[in-house]
Protein backbone atom coordinates (compact mmCIF):
# COMPACT_ATOMS: atom_id res chain seq x y z
CA UNK A 1 0.00 0.00 0.00
CA UNK A 2 1.43 3.66 -1.05
CA UNK A 3 1.09 6.23 1.81
CA UNK A 4 0.17 9.30 1.64
CA UNK A 5 2.81 11.73 4.62
CA UNK A 6 0.12 14.44 5.21
CA UNK A 7 2.90 16.58 7.44
CA UNK A 8 6.92 17.21 6.98
CA UNK A 9 9.19 20.55 6.43
CA UNK A 10 12.42 21.30 4.69
CA UNK A 11 14.51 24.20 5.12
CA UNK A 12 17.92 25.76 4.29
CA UNK A 13 19.99 27.46 7.05
CA UNK A 14 21.87 29.91 4.03
CA UNK A 15 18.56 30.65 2.55
CA UNK A 16 16.68 31.69 6.03
CA UNK A 17 17.29 31.27 9.75
CA UNK A 18 14.69 28.74 11.87
CA UNK A 19 15.01 31.11 14.93
CA UNK A 20 12.58 28.26 16.95
CA UNK A 21 15.21 25.98 16.89
CA UNK A 22 18.17 25.82 19.87
CA UNK A 23 21.79 26.42 18.85
CA UNK A 24 22.84 22.77 20.27
CA UNK A 25 19.65 21.21 17.94
CA UNK A 26 20.65 18.60 15.87
CA UNK A 27 17.93 20.35 13.88
CA UNK A 28 20.14 22.81 13.17
CA UNK A 29 21.34 22.12 9.64
CA UNK A 30 19.66 21.94 6.42
CA UNK A 31 16.71 19.20 5.43
CA UNK A 32 15.91 19.32 1.72
CA UNK A 33 13.70 17.46 -0.17
CA UNK A 34 16.51 15.20 -1.69
CA UNK A 35 17.16 14.73 1.72
CA UNK A 36 13.45 13.23 2.46
CA UNK A 37 13.13 11.45 -0.97
CA UNK A 38 14.72 8.00 -0.75
CA UNK A 39 13.99 8.00 3.22
CA UNK A 40 10.00 8.24 1.68
CA UNK A 41 10.52 6.05 -0.92
CA UNK A 42 11.86 3.18 1.40
CA UNK A 43 8.74 3.39 3.01
CA UNK A 44 6.56 3.56 0.74
CA UNK A 45 5.97 7.03 0.70
CA UNK A 46 4.80 8.59 -2.47
CA UNK A 47 2.98 11.77 -1.90
CA UNK A 48 3.59 14.30 0.88
CA UNK A 49 2.15 18.04 2.10
CA UNK A 50 4.88 20.31 2.53
CA UNK A 51 3.88 22.24 5.58
CA UNK A 52 5.55 25.62 6.65
CA UNK A 53 7.93 26.34 9.23
CA UNK A 54 8.11 30.29 9.97
CA UNK A 55 6.01 33.29 9.72
CA UNK A 56 7.29 34.95 6.77
CA UNK A 57 5.57 35.92 3.60
CA UNK A 58 8.51 34.80 1.21
CA UNK A 59 8.02 30.80 2.30
CA UNK A 60 4.86 29.80 0.62
CA UNK A 61 5.97 31.10 -2.64
CA UNK A 62 9.77 29.01 -2.15
CA UNK A 63 7.41 25.96 -1.13
CA UNK A 64 5.23 26.18 -3.89
CA UNK A 65 8.01 26.11 -6.45
CA UNK A 66 9.31 23.00 -4.51
CA UNK A 67 6.31 21.48 -5.16
CA UNK A 68 6.38 22.40 -8.75
CA UNK A 69 9.43 20.73 -9.27
CA UNK A 70 8.99 17.72 -7.28
CA UNK A 71 6.20 14.92 -8.02
CA UNK A 72 6.45 13.89 -4.17
CA UNK A 73 5.17 16.81 -2.93
CA UNK A 74 1.30 16.76 -3.60
CA UNK A 75 0.30 19.75 -1.22
CA UNK A 76 1.35 22.51 0.33
CA UNK A 77 -0.01 24.20 3.54
CA UNK A 78 1.72 27.85 3.52
CA UNK A 79 1.43 31.14 5.52
CA UNK A 80 -0.01 34.66 5.18
CA UNK A 81 -1.04 36.63 7.41
CA UNK A 82 -4.28 36.12 8.10
CA UNK A 83 -5.34 39.82 9.62
CA UNK A 84 -4.30 41.75 6.20
CA UNK A 85 -7.48 43.76 4.59
CA UNK A 86 -6.50 42.45 1.30
CA UNK A 87 -6.53 38.36 2.47
CA UNK A 88 -8.73 37.23 0.02
CA UNK A 89 -6.35 38.71 -2.99
CA UNK A 90 -3.66 37.26 -1.09
CA UNK A 91 -4.76 34.15 -1.29
CA UNK A 92 -6.05 34.60 -5.01
CA UNK A 93 -2.48 35.89 -5.76
CA UNK A 94 -0.32 33.03 -4.30
CA UNK A 95 -2.43 30.76 -6.16
CA UNK A 96 -1.45 32.28 -9.32
CA UNK A 97 2.32 31.63 -8.69
CA UNK A 98 4.27 28.85 -9.85
CA UNK A 99 2.92 25.62 -8.18
CA UNK A 100 -0.12 27.48 -7.05
CA UNK A 101 -2.21 24.97 -7.64
CA UNK A 102 -0.38 23.11 -5.08
CA UNK A 103 -1.59 24.96 -2.44
CA UNK A 104 -3.69 23.54 -0.09
CA UNK A 105 -4.40 25.20 3.24
CA UNK A 106 -3.00 27.69 5.62
CA UNK A 107 -1.14 27.21 9.05
CA UNK A 108 -0.35 29.94 11.62
CA UNK A 109 1.61 29.38 15.27
CA UNK A 110 -1.21 29.48 16.91
CA UNK A 111 0.75 27.87 19.75
CA UNK A 112 3.29 31.24 20.03
CA UNK A 113 0.61 33.42 20.53
CA UNK A 114 -0.16 34.64 24.34
CA UNK A 115 -3.66 35.25 23.90
CA UNK A 116 -5.56 31.84 24.22
CA UNK A 117 -8.37 32.69 22.22
CA UNK A 118 -6.44 33.99 19.26
CA UNK A 119 -8.42 32.43 16.91
CA UNK A 120 -11.65 34.18 18.27
CA UNK A 121 -9.97 37.62 17.33
CA UNK A 122 -12.54 39.18 14.76
CA UNK A 123 -9.85 40.32 12.41
CA UNK A 124 -8.33 36.89 12.44
CA UNK A 125 -11.78 35.03 11.76
CA UNK A 126 -12.57 37.01 8.87
CA UNK A 127 -9.30 35.83 7.48
CA UNK A 128 -10.86 32.49 8.50
CA UNK A 129 -13.48 33.21 6.24
CA UNK A 130 -11.27 34.41 3.39
CA UNK A 131 -9.65 30.64 3.59
CA UNK A 132 -12.58 29.06 3.73
CA UNK A 133 -13.78 31.01 1.01
CA UNK A 134 -10.81 30.30 -1.25
CA UNK A 135 -11.29 26.29 -0.69
CA UNK A 136 -8.45 26.12 1.41
CA UNK A 137 -8.34 23.91 4.86
CA UNK A 138 -6.80 25.67 8.00
CA UNK A 139 -4.05 23.97 9.77
CA UNK A 140 -3.83 24.15 13.37
CA UNK A 141 -0.53 24.00 15.84
CA UNK A 142 -1.56 24.56 19.11
CA UNK A 143 -0.96 23.68 22.80
CA UNK A 144 -3.58 22.01 24.65
CA UNK A 145 -4.61 24.79 26.48
CA UNK A 146 -6.07 26.27 23.30
CA UNK A 147 -8.32 23.64 22.30
CA UNK A 148 -10.87 25.47 23.39
CA UNK A 149 -10.53 28.22 21.00
CA UNK A 150 -10.50 25.36 18.43
CA UNK A 151 -13.71 24.30 19.35
CA UNK A 152 -14.96 27.55 19.18
CA UNK A 153 -13.74 28.53 15.82
CA UNK A 154 -14.58 25.64 14.49
CA UNK A 155 -18.33 25.83 15.51
CA UNK A 156 -18.19 29.70 14.13
CA UNK A 157 -17.08 28.52 11.10
CA UNK A 158 -18.50 25.70 9.60
CA UNK A 159 -17.39 25.95 5.91
CA UNK A 160 -13.83 25.76 6.92
CA UNK A 161 -12.13 22.41 7.24
CA UNK A 162 -10.13 22.91 10.07
CA UNK A 163 -6.93 20.39 10.32
CA UNK A 164 -5.14 19.38 14.57
CA UNK A 165 -1.64 18.84 13.89
CA UNK A 166 0.11 16.68 16.04
CA UNK A 167 -3.04 15.81 18.17
CA UNK A 168 -2.74 19.31 19.88
CA UNK A 169 0.42 18.00 21.65
CA UNK A 170 -0.55 16.52 24.28
CA UNK A 171 1.99 15.85 27.15
CA UNK A 172 2.90 12.74 26.69
CA UNK A 173 6.10 13.13 28.29
CA UNK A 174 4.26 13.32 31.54
CA UNK A 175 1.91 10.43 30.64
CA UNK A 176 -1.29 12.92 31.43
CA UNK A 177 -4.11 12.44 29.29
CA UNK A 178 -6.74 15.15 31.08
CA UNK A 179 -7.92 17.96 29.93
CA UNK A 180 -6.08 17.72 26.70
CA UNK A 181 -8.39 14.17 25.89
CA UNK A 182 -11.64 15.54 26.77
CA UNK A 183 -10.98 19.00 25.07
CA UNK A 184 -9.84 16.99 21.56
CA UNK A 185 -13.21 15.14 22.18
CA UNK A 186 -15.43 18.34 22.05
CA UNK A 187 -13.41 19.69 19.14
CA UNK A 188 -14.40 16.02 17.17
CA UNK A 189 -17.61 16.95 18.27
CA UNK A 190 -17.40 19.19 14.96
CA UNK A 191 -17.62 17.98 12.11
CA UNK A 192 -15.48 20.16 10.20
CA UNK A 193 -12.37 18.65 11.82
CA UNK A 194 -9.83 16.36 10.98
CA UNK A 195 -6.51 15.45 12.91
CA UNK A 196 -3.27 14.23 11.94
CA UNK A 197 -1.61 11.09 13.79
CA UNK A 198 2.03 13.03 14.15
CA UNK A 199 4.47 14.37 15.75
CA UNK A 200 3.65 12.27 19.03
CA UNK A 201 7.40 10.80 19.55
CA UNK A 202 7.99 15.00 19.69
CA UNK A 203 6.08 15.58 22.71
CA UNK A 204 7.17 11.89 23.81
CA UNK A 205 10.47 11.41 26.01
CA UNK A 206 12.77 11.40 23.13
CA UNK A 207 15.01 9.06 24.34
CA UNK A 208 12.89 6.58 26.12
CA UNK A 209 9.54 6.53 24.92
CA UNK A 210 7.78 3.22 23.70
CA UNK A 211 4.87 2.38 21.16
CA UNK A 212 2.24 1.80 24.44
CA UNK A 213 3.44 5.25 25.85
CA UNK A 214 2.14 6.89 22.71
CA UNK A 215 -1.21 3.90 22.29
CA UNK A 216 -3.52 6.19 24.63
CA UNK A 217 -3.16 9.46 22.42
CA UNK A 218 -3.88 7.62 19.41
CA UNK A 219 -6.69 5.79 20.96
CA UNK A 220 -8.47 8.38 21.85
CA UNK A 221 -8.42 10.53 18.27
CA UNK A 222 -8.51 7.36 16.59
CA UNK A 223 -12.27 7.42 18.85
CA UNK A 224 -13.24 10.61 18.94
CA UNK A 225 -12.55 11.26 15.37
CA UNK A 226 -12.60 8.03 13.29
CA UNK A 227 -10.53 7.05 10.93
CA UNK A 228 -11.83 8.94 7.55
CA UNK A 229 -11.47 11.98 9.73
CA UNK A 230 -7.57 10.75 10.97
CA UNK A 231 -4.34 11.27 8.53
CA UNK A 232 -0.94 9.96 9.04
CA UNK A 233 1.81 12.56 8.87
CA UNK A 234 5.65 12.06 9.51
CA UNK A 235 6.63 15.48 10.77
CA UNK A 236 10.40 14.70 9.58
CA UNK A 237 12.79 16.18 10.40
CA UNK A 238 11.24 17.63 13.73
CA UNK A 239 11.09 13.65 14.74
CA UNK A 240 14.72 13.01 14.16
CA UNK A 241 15.55 13.80 17.35
CA UNK A 242 13.62 10.97 18.89
CA UNK A 243 13.06 8.56 16.08
CA UNK A 244 14.04 7.99 12.10
CA UNK A 245 11.55 8.46 9.30
CA UNK A 246 10.66 4.36 9.12
CA UNK A 247 10.77 4.06 12.99
CA UNK A 248 7.94 7.02 12.78
CA UNK A 249 6.14 5.45 9.79
CA UNK A 250 6.26 2.38 11.83
CA UNK A 251 4.79 3.38 15.11
CA UNK A 252 1.73 4.24 13.34
CA UNK A 253 1.25 1.59 11.86
CA UNK A 254 1.02 -0.31 15.41
CA UNK A 255 -1.28 2.14 16.68
CA UNK A 256 -3.57 2.16 13.59
CA UNK A 257 -6.03 -0.86 13.28
CA UNK A 258 -4.84 -2.86 9.95
CA UNK A 259 -8.77 -2.12 8.94
CA UNK A 260 -8.34 1.53 9.05
CA UNK A 261 -4.87 1.98 7.42
CA UNK A 262 -6.35 2.96 3.86
CA UNK A 263 -7.85 5.73 5.55
CA UNK A 264 -5.57 7.01 7.95
CA UNK A 265 -2.41 6.15 5.61
CA UNK A 266 -3.66 7.79 2.38
CA UNK A 267 -7.30 8.35 2.05
CA UNK A 268 -8.04 11.00 4.54
CA UNK A 269 -5.32 13.04 3.03
CA UNK A 270 -6.20 12.92 -0.35
CA UNK A 271 -9.65 14.15 0.75
CA UNK A 272 -9.10 16.92 2.70
CA UNK A 273 -6.47 18.19 1.17
CA UNK A 274 -7.42 17.58 -2.22
CA UNK A 275 -4.52 15.47 -3.55
CA UNK A 276 -3.79 13.65 -6.70
CA UNK A 277 -1.62 10.59 -7.45
CA UNK A 278 1.64 11.15 -8.99
CA UNK A 279 1.11 12.16 -12.74
CA UNK A 280 -2.29 13.12 -12.72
Amino acid sequence: MRVVDAHHHVWDLSVRDQDWIASDSPLRRNFTVADLAPEAAAAGVDRTVLVQTVTVPEETPEFLALAAGHELIAGVVGWTDLTRPDIAEELARLRELPGGTHLKGIRHQVQAEPDPEWLLRPDVRRGLAAVADAGLVYDLVVLPHQLPACVEAARSLPRLTFVLDHLGKPPIASGTLEPWASDVRALAGRPNTVCKLSGMVTEADPATWTVDDLRPYADTVLDAFGPDRVMFGSDWPVCTPAATYAEVLDTARQLVPASAHAQVFGETADRVYGLTAPGA
